[in-house]
């Protein structure tokens, strides 16, 4: 992992416009999220390997390194 990589996101739910910073896994990519606010089953958007990438506001470690070649398909 870089020294630059950045490992925690504020992810903002597209329902209800709840918003929570949240730590992310070096290693692996979040392919569900429960909003605290209203409760919804985030999943990532279609061409995202996780929800960090779709609904964050950092990109997922993985990616953040190795662009999405790297994402944990």
């Amino acid at each position: 992992m870089m020294d630059t990589t950045i490992l925690s996101s504020t992810l903002t739910c597209p329902h209800c416009a709840h918003v929570k910073a949240e730590s992310m896994p070096i290693d692996a990519c979040l392919w569900f999220y429960e909003c605290e606010g209203c409760h919804t089953l985030l999943r990532p958007k279609p061409g995202h390997c996780c929800v960090f990438c779709s609904y964050g506001t950092v990109a997922c470690p993985p990616v953040q390194e190795h662009g999405r070649a790297g994402c944990c398909r």
